[in-house]
This record gives structure tokens, C-alpha cells and sequence, in this order.
């Protein structure tokens, strides 16, 4: 006689490993490690390779300096704000945050690297402002509660952090106030634009890009 075989359950350590949040803990696991690494084993010679002004050599800290810190303190003032606004930021879909994520890492460490004072930006402060930024604009411009929901939260929890693109001389207030502008005009820019047509499909809706899913590791039946 066959047997029927019933689709094989993830357990819920996997679950969340495989969800967008499950994603935002793998980011956040990289700068611990790369923190303790950096602290421990190198004597803190990682956290010099942050964005350096008008610098060639500083140039290519643009991608690095989300994942290095100065000590610990610093990295643990920026782990619950990126998981919090980082999952905020989500909730508008994986696509969504993906490209948020970006245009603030290049947009906005780019804008540091021209135009900022100092000599070394470091810290994920950057990414965080740029979620904060992301939710305000696609608010302000949807006025959904999908998408005002999400901003008042953001606002009620973190709202003081505004503080921090106040000039000031011991932070990153630059890259503060950057990546909140580029996280701005991203949301304001993506939260409406429309689903992407299919040819042959009578309805738009028919298939999605993985990139186009809330979570695109889990497009299979559970």
C-alpha cells in the first residue's frame, strides 16, 4: 500500500532563521563576531578601515564601516535599533528593505565620504537612520496604516535619536543625517510604485520575483 508522506516541518529555530528577521540576526551575529574578532584577536585594527573622507584608501569603507565599531558599548547602542527598525522596515516586504538597505549603504556612505568632516566613520548608526528615514517617507506619502503604523512606532520607540544629526563632535552625526535623507527619499520614492507586470499572466499578482516576497525563503508548501 502507498504511503502518504506529510510534508516535512520546520522546527522553530529554522523558522526563524529562514524568515526576514532570521536575516537581521545573521547581520547583527556578523558585527558581534567581527567585534570580538577586531577587540580581541586584532587589537582593534579592523575598526580603521571605516569611511575616510576624500580619502582613495577611505573610499571602500563605504561598504565596511556598518560592520565595524568602536567597542562594544557602541555596537550594543546599535544592535536593538537595527533589529527593531530594521524588521519595522520589512513589514513593506523583503524587496523593500533590500533596497533601502543599499541605497543607504552606498547612498548615504557615499555622501560621508564627499562631504563629511573627521577622518574615520564607522558604526551601523547609518543603516538605522536610513530605516528610520524609509518609514517616515513611505508614510508621509502612502498615509496608509500600513505604512503609518510602522512610522508611529518608530517615532514612539526612537524618536529621540533625531538628536543625532545634530552636529556634534564625539559621533558620526554625518552619517546620521545622510542616511536618514537617502532612507527618506527612498521610501517616499518606493512605497507606492506599482507590482511588476508579467507578460501572459492575466493577473500581475500570477507570479513573484523572490525578491518580491515578504520572505523569499519560504515560497514552498510548509
Amino acid at each position: 500500500m502507498a504511503e502518504t508522506l506529510e510534508p516535512k516541518q520546520r522546527s522553530m529555530p529554522a523558522r526563524i532563521l529562514l524568515s526576514g528577521f532570521g536575516l537581521l540576526l545573521v547581520c547583527v551575529a556578523a558585527m558581534w563576531l567581527i567585534e570580538i574578532a577586531d577587540t580581541f584577536l586584532l587589537s582593534d585594527r579592523l575598526q580603521r578601515n571605516g569611511i575616510g573622507p576624500r580619502r582613495s584608501s577611505g573610499l571602500d569603507g563605504v561598504l565596511w564601516a556598518p560592520l565595524l565599531h568602536a567597542d562594544f558599548g557602541h555596537l550594543a547602542s546599535n544592535t536593538i535599533p537595527f533589529l527593531v527598525l530594521g524588521w519595522l522596515t520589512m513589514l513593506r516586504g523583503m524587496r523593500f528593505w533590500l533596497i533601502v538597505t543599499a541605497t543607504t549603504l552606498i547612498g548615504g556612505g557615499g555622501l560621508v565620504w564627499l562631504l563629511a568632516g573627521g577622518s574615520n566613520h564607522i558604526g551601523a548608526s547609518g543603516l538605522v537612520f536610513g530605516y528610520f528615514g524609509a518609514l517616515l517617507g513611505a508614510a508621509l506619502k502612502s498615509r496608509k496604516p500600513a505604512t503609518l503604523a510602522p512610522a508611529l512606532v518608530a517615532m514612539f520607540l526612537y524618536g529621540t535619536m533625531l538628536a543625532g544629526i545634530v552636529p556634534q563632535g564625539d559621533i558620526s552625526w554625518e552619517g546620521h543625517l545622510f542616511g536618514m535623507i537617502i532612507g527618506f527619499l527612498t521610501g517616499y520614492r518606493l512605497v507606492d510604485r506599482p507590482a511588476p507586470r508579467f507578460e501572459g499572466a492575466d493577473d500581475p499578482h500570477d507570479f513573484q520575483y523572490p525578491w518580491e516576497l515578504d520572505e523569499p525563503w519560504r515560497t514552498g508548501e510548509e
